[in-house]
């Protein structure tokens, strides 16, 4: 079998609310990311994925991750690993976009880095880790993380350059699975977020 990674993004949070770069700063989960968080597992325990029997389960150990690990059921397998840590944003942590172009016009993350804060070669490598990992079994793996570094994980899956993760948004509480086609790397399904809807 070849191994299928599933990229699960924590709950909502008072910053991703606002659009703040949430990086390191460890923001505990809103009612909201609460409840999509329970959706979410919900949806994991019903068929295609029946509960992941067999699923090697690794968590970033900021609080909004692991809680929503714990919420969707799965904190008692999950191991945390820094690995899977958001982005560092440096001297950008808890900066709206707009509030970043008004320091810097034209500003672009996935061009130009963030000052004292992660490089984005820092950043492809740390999904180059995770990508490594996913891929050393024949299991499937299952990931609780944050928007930047799933995305980056999205494209080096693909083996695409670290900045096509611009091009993939992951809204929180969503799931996305990477798998094969055909013996390539391919997302079999991106930002999906229709567990969210019921209730």
């Amino acid at each position: 079998m070849a191994p299928r990674i599933l990229l699960a993004r924590h709950g909502q949070t008072e910053w991703s609310l606002s659009g703040r770069h949430t990086g390191r700063t460890d923001i505990p989960l809103l009612e909201e990311g609460r409840r999509g968080a329970k959706l979410l597992g919900e949806r994991l325990h019903r068929a295609p994925y029946d509960g992941l029997p067999g699923v090697e389960v690794r968590t970033s150990p900021l609080v909004r991750a692991s809680e929503t690990c714990e919420l969707a059921g799965f904190g008692e397998r999950a191991t945390a690993w820094d690995a899977l840590m958001e982005v560092d944003y440096g001297a950008y942590e808890g900066l709206t976009p707009a509030q970043i172009q008004e320091r810097r016009p034209g500003w672009f993350m996935w061009r130009d880095g963030v000052p004292d804060g992660e490089t984005l070669a820092e950043v492809s490598a740390r999904a180059d880790e995770v990508v490594a990992w996913a891929r050393s079994a024949d299991r499937d793996v299952l990931v609780f993380a944050h928007g930047h570094i799933l995305r980056s994980i999205g494209a080096r899956w693909l083996g695409l350059p670290v900045d096509f993760a611009s091009r993939i948004r992951l809204n929180p509480t969503s799931l996305s699975v990477l798998g094969w086609a055909y013996g390539e790397a391919a997302v079999e399904s991106w930002n999906e977020t229709g567990h969210l809807a019921v209730g």
